[in-house]
């Protein structure tokens, strides 16, 4: 008599929540007479957004646990 020995259960997978910090480079446009004017009216937040860019740089911020 042989002894088969069964497999032990996998623990069953649960869901996680979590906040992260994504980092995207991104192209903005402004129109502005000298570049000195052009990098106060972007760093204001002033500008046209052309076109959402490539994540760079991912940082799990909080792992919420229920």
């Amino acid at each position: 008599m042989s002894s088969v020995r069964k497999p032990r259960p996998r623990p069953q997978a649960k869901v996680f929540h979590a906040t992260m910090l994504v980092t995207r480079a991104e192209e903005w446009w402004i129109e502005a007479e000298s570049a000195e004017e052009a990098r106060a009216l972007l760093a204001s937040g002033q500008g046209h957004h052309a076109a959402l860019g490539q994540r760079v740089h991912l940082e799990l911020e909080e792992l919420l646990e229920d």
